[in-house]
C-alpha cells in the first residue's frame, strides 16, 4: 500500500472511530500511530472517559477480532494465556486458548492485576507468542495490546514495573471532553436506542496488515536520526531523571515518527513529526528521582524542556 492510499485509509478509519468516541482527534490519531508502528497502545484516565469504547472501536474500524479481559486482584496468568484441559475420553491434555489470542486486546485496568498476572503479557507483547507448560503458541496476526489503567492515586492498584511500561509505544489519555463534546455525546444517545454506539468496518485483516507496512516506506534522513538519538540521550543526563529512555525506546521512537509521517501523508519525516510523537512515546519510559517527584515534577515538562533544548535539524 502506498503511502497516499495509506494516509487516505488512516482518516476513513479516524473518521469511523470518531463517530463513536467523542474525544480530541489528536488523541485517536495518537491511538492510530501505535498501531501503525506495530506496537502497544497504554491508556490513562479515570473511568467512564471512553478507553473501553476507544478499544473496541478501533477493533471494529479495522475489522479484526476483539477480546477483552479485566484485569482484577485475583487474576491469575493462565486466566489471561489459556491453560491445558485434560479429556479423559482420550487421556490426553488439551490447549485451552485465553482471550489474549484474538488480534486487537483490550487489558482493561491492567494496573489492578497483581505482578505477575501483568508479567503475563510481557512474552506476548514482545514476541507475540505464549508459552503454556513449556509449548509455545503463536497469537493471531496483526495482534497488539491496547492497555488502560487507572491514576496511581486511586485504591486497589498495583504500580506497572518499568519493563512492561516499556513494552507500549505511546501512552496517552483521553481527558474529559469540553461542553460542546460532552452536549455531542448526549445527542447521540438520544438518537440511538442503544446504551453503546456502533462503528462501521473499514478495513479487512490483510487490509490492516498492509497498511502496517507503509512506514517501513518513509524516508527519514540523516539529521533527523542524528536528532532523535540526540533527544533521547538528553533525557538519560537530566538531573531530574533517575532512568532515562532506553535503546528500545529510540527506536520506538524512530517506529513512531515514521507512522506520523503516513497519517500526515507524507513519504519523508520532518522534525515536526518528531515533536508531535515525542511526548506520547518517551514520557512514560522516565524514572524520576525521588526529589523531583517530591517537587512535583512532572514526565511531561522534562520532554518539553529537552525538546526546547536539543537543536532542530534543517532540511532542505
Amino acid at each position: 500500500m502506498d503511502i497516499d492510499t495509506a494516509s487516505e485509509t488512516c482518516d476513513e478509519v479516524l473518521d469511523a472511530i470518531s463517530e463513536a468516541v467523542i474525544a480530541d482527534r489528536a488523541f485517536l490519531e495518537t491511538v492510530l500511530t501505535g498501531v501503525l508502528a506495530r506496537g502497544h497502545v497504554l491508556l490513562e484516565d479515570v473511568p467512564g472517559t471512553g478507553k473501553t469504547l476507544t478499544a473496541r472501536s478501533v477493533a471494529t474500524a479495522l475489522g479484526l477480532s476483539f477480546s477483552r479481559v479485566q484485569f482484577t486482584p485475583d487474576l491469575l496468568p493462565a486466566d489471561v494465556t489459556g491453560t491445558n484441559i485434560y479429556d479423559e475420553r482420550d487421556r490426553s491434555f488439551e490447549f485451552s486458548p485465553g482471550p489474549i489470542f484474538a488480534n486487537v486486546v483490550l487489558a482493561d485496568e491492567i494496573n489492578r492485576a497483581p505482578p505477575k498476572t501483568q508479567a503475563a503479557l510481557l512474552e506476548a507483547m514482545e514476541e507475540g507468542q505464549v508459552t503454556v507448560d513449556g509449548e509455545t503458541h503463536q497469537l493471531p496476526r496483526p495482534f497488539f495490546v491496547i492497555a488502560t489503567q487507572n491514576p496511581v492515586e486511586q485504591e486497589g492498584t498495583f504500580t506497572l514495573p518499568e519493563a512492561q511500561v516499556d513494552r507500549f509505544v505511546v501512552k496517552s489519555a483521553i481527558g474529559y471532553p469540553d461542553l460542546d463534546g460532552e452536549v455531542e455525546l448526549l445527542h447521540r444517545r438520544a438518537g440511538r436506542s442503544e446504551q453503546s454506539p456502533s462503528v462501521e468496518r473499514v478495513l479487512d485483516r490483510d487490509a490492516v496488515a498492509a497498511i502496517r507496512r507503509a512506514p517501513e516506506s518513509v524516508r527519514v534522513e540523516d539529521d533527523l536520526l542524528e536528532y532523535m538519538a540526540k533527544l533521547v540521550r538528553e533525557t538519560r543526563t537530566d538531573r531530574r531523571v533517575r532512568i532515562g529512555v532506553s535503546p528500545r525506546g529510540t527506536q520506538r521512537l524512530f517506529e513512531a515518527t515514521r507512522a506520523r509521517a503516513v497519517i500526515e501523508g507524507r513519504e519523508f519525516v520532518t522534525p515536526d513529526d518528531v515533536k508531535r510523537v515525542a511526548q506520547s512515546v518517551l514520557a512514560h519510559r522516565l524514572v524520576l528521582t525521588p526529589d523531583a517527584r517530591v517537587e512535583d515534577v512532572r514526565k511531561s515538562d522534562v520532554v518539553d524542556d529537552v525538546l526546547g533544548r536539543v537543536t532542530v535539524p534543517t532540511l532542505e
